[in-house]
Parts: structure tokens; sequence; C-alpha cells
């Protein structure tokens, strides 16, 4: 490993690439630390902590997406979740959508900068809804600790409302999601790809510290008393962690191959045979993006309710779908099940996998080319897929069941399986990807040479 990675310093091209994402990186993670002005972070860090008691809250997992900017009230406290909520829209209208949808077939250039301009629109109109709500919630959070907002902000009103700490609050957030989503298309366009799921994951691994120390905590080891926690949990949870990881990596490495064989061809006066090979169809084609797209449209939809408070309908459903609860955890499955689904139906092309087996004189044996190609192939990637998505989604509740026997903090038990680790492994994964690349590219053995044997 540490070779391959003095090789990839050795390449400017692949080094510049590495800097730039570095960097661009730890402009995310100070803006993290940068508090929305007239906001007194520390006295809304610790209401924050004392308001969700270390139970399991909709606010702790909205924090661990945005790094811990939201308990702090930072200027990107909203994260990239309105980026998210705002792709899971256009790519719906995408499927419903039957001009941009042949706009896209196409020109596919044209086709995504289009979308492109749709999805950034719908960011800032999400972000500026959220930052709305979020001032909202924060103005009820002073009327129970005085002193989180500045006066001065609150001393400006027309008809009884401080529109002076709206206007600064939305403009602040709103700003800090654009630039996020900024950084994230730079971090694909110049630097080592997957821009918006490094971000995610560098707020995730920002928080494992306090996780660790939550540990600690619970397992009280400077007292003779016994914790909330003991060992043989700290060493299910352990488990649980290697378990979900190798998992993971199989589900998301797995693939059913289809065999090819080619016609015979003419080539001078010789008759020679194409040979054959095979189709990798992947177990699970759309990696972690179900479990990213499940959980932001958890997130909106109760992040908007809690807001609002309760005595509603808005608030009575933020509470029916707050995470642990039996309602969350089977919506959880059923749109990880819908999105696995949905996105390998938009990405995965069987008719253009046939058309150009035709063209290169390619079949599977027993499969007729044209149209009988392209069903067996669409038929095969639904019955893989279904099992793709369900070990995904088993993979992603399975700590919250194990953390609900144990009675573990949500905190704690995210982190050491389901969606924050499924996250992390499938976003180191496509970054190993991205850089083995470029190496092989350059002749340089990739991180996976022990698997790349018998190909060379």
């Amino acid at each position: 490993m540490l070779r391959e990675l003095r090789n990839a310093t050795k390449i400017p091209e692949l080094k510049a690439k590495l800097i730039f994402t570095l960097l661009m990186l730890i402009v995310c993670r100070i803006g993290g630390f940068i508090p929305v002005p007239g906001i007194n972070g520390d006295l809304a860090v610790s209401f924050f902590k004392q308001a969700t008691g270390g139970g399991q809250n909709l606010f702790q997992l909205v924090d661990i997406f945005s790094g811990g900017a939201f308990s702090q009230m930072t200027v990107i406290a909203l994260g990239v979740v309105p980026y998210i909520s705002g792709s899971i829209i256009m790519q719906l209208l995408v499927a419903l959508w039957p001009s941009l949808q042949r706009e896209v077939r196409e020109n596919p250039e044209q086709g995504k900068r289009k979308i492109n301009k749709y999805t950034r629109v719908l960011t800032l109109v999400l972000s500026f809804l959220q930052a709305g709500l979020f001032a909202k919630y924060a103005l009820q959070m002073n009327l129970a600790r005085p002193g989180i907002i500045a006066g001065e902000l609150l001393d400006v009103q027309i008809l009884g409302t401080p529109w002076l700490f709206f206007l600064v609050t939305i403009a602040t957030m709103t700003t800090g999601t654009v630039f996020l989503m900024w950084v994230g298309e730079q971090i694909t366009e110049r630097g080592i790809g997957n821009g918006m799921s490094l971000i995610i994951s560098l707020g995730i691994l920002s928080q494992i510290p306090s996780a660790l120390g939550l540990i600690v905590q619970q397992l009280n080891l400077n007292s003779q008393e016994p914790g909330q926690m003991n060992f043989s949990t700290v060493l299910v949870l352990g488990a649980v962690f290697v378990l979900v990881t190798i998992g993971t990596i199989m589900i998301i490495q797995g693939h059913r191959r289809i065999p090819l064989q080619y016609a015979r061809r003419i080539i001078g006066r010789r008759e020679t045979q194409g040979g054959s090979s095979y189709i990798p169809l992947k177990v699970n084609y759309a990696g972690v993006i179900p479990v990213i797209f499940a959980s932001s449209l958890l997130m909106f939809p109760a992040t908007l309710g809690t807001f609002v408070g309760t005595g509603n309908f808005l608030g009575e459903m933020a509470a029916w779908i707050s995470p642990g609860s039996t309602l969350n955890l089977i919506l959880f499955v059923m749109l990880i099940i819908f999105f696995t689904y949905f996105w390998t139906a938009t990405q995965f092309r069987p008719d253009q996998i046939a058309s150009d087996m035709k063209k290169n004189g390619a079949f599977i044996p027993g499969i007729r080319q044209g149209k009988p190609t392209q069903d067996y192939l669409e038929s095969t990637m639904n019955r893989i897929t279904l099992l793709g998505a369900l070990f995904l989604a088993m993979i992603a509740i399975l700590p919250n069941l194990i953390g609900r026997v144990l009675s573990v903090p949500q905190t704690i038990s995210y982190f050491f399986g389901g969606t924050a680790l499924l996250i992390l492994v499938g976003v180191v994964l496509d970054t190993m990807k991205q850089v083995e690349s470029h190496l092989l590219m350059k002749r340089y053995d990739g991180f996976l040479k022990s698997g790349r044997v018998r190909g060379r």
C-alpha cells in the first residue's frame, strides 16, 4: 500500500489531483467552525447536547452528515443535503420528462449540462427554505437558552419578526451550501472525483473521535461503578463493524459473469475464432448511492417537521419517522430498494450493450442477438439487483437493530455499522479505483496487485 502511494506521488497529474482534493476538503472543514454571524456557537452546542440527551434523535443524524456543523450553527450547517435532495428530484424528473430524457440520450453532454443547471437551481431553492426553517428553530433555542443569538440582530424587527436575523441566517447558510456544491463539483472535475461523496465522508470521519469518546464515557473506566456499556457490548459492536465492512466490500465488488462468444471471422485467407469473454454485471450497480439518497430523503421531511414544531401534521410526521423508530427502518429499507432499482434502470443500458455486441459479432450462448439479448440482460440484471438491494438494506439496518437490542446510543451504533460505514467503505473503494486507474495508465501496479495477476 505504501509503495503504491509513493508511486501516486511520482505522477505529476495524479499528485496535483490529490493535493487539490486535500486542499478543498480542508477548506470544507474550516467552514464547519465558522458560525453564522450573531450566533454563539458554544452555547448552541451545549444546548444541542442537552436537547438530544444521547438518545436517538433526528438532529444527531443531521449533525453527523454535516460533520458537527449543524450543532454549532455554522455557515455550512445544512451540508450537502439540499444538493442531494435536488439530485433526487432531477433524477425522477429525467425519468418522467420524455423530452429531457430524449435530449440526454441524443446529446449526453448538453443533457448533462442542463441537468446540472436545474440541480443547482433546486439546490438554491431547497437551501433557502431549509435555512429559513433553521432560523426559526434557532429562535426557539434562544427562548430556551437566551444568549445564543446576539441581541443586536433580534432588536431589528418588523411586525414582531426579527427580519435582520432571518436575512443574515438565510443568506449565510444558503451561500455555505452553494459553496459546498461548488467545491464538490471542483473535486469531481479537477480532483480525484466523487466530490459530494468525499464531502459527506469527511463529515462522517470528523465525528468518529466524538463517538470513541462517548464509548469511553459509557464504559465509565474512571469509576468503580458499572457503566452504561460493558466490554462485551464493545466486542459485539467491533464484530458488527468487521462484518459490515466485509459485506459492503463484497456487495460493491461482486458481479455475475455473462459468457460471450464471437462469430468466426475471415481475416485475409484465414478463418479465425474471435474467442470468448464475459460481461460483468455488478450485483450492486448503484454502489452506495441508494443509501445516501434514502438517508437524505428521510432527513428532509423529518427535519422540516421538527423545525415547524409539534401540534401539526408535519410535527407528528417527524415523530413517526424519527431515527430508530420502526416506521423509519421500514421506509429506509423500501427507499434503498427503490433507489437501487431506479439508479440501475437509469444508468444500465441493455439496449446499448446488445447493439454493441451485434456490431462486434458477439453473442451470448443460447441467446439470439438483438432484442432477445436485451431482454436477457435486463431480466438478469433485475434478478441480481433484487439480491443486491436486499443485502444492502440488511447491512444498513443491522447495526440499528443490534444497537436497539444492546441499548447502545444511536451516535455509537451509527459509526460501527450501517449508513455511515456503508458510505465510508463505498467512497474509499471508489477513490481507490480512481487512483488505481491513473497508476495503471502510467504502467504502475495498482492497489489490488494480487487480484490482478491473472489479468496481466
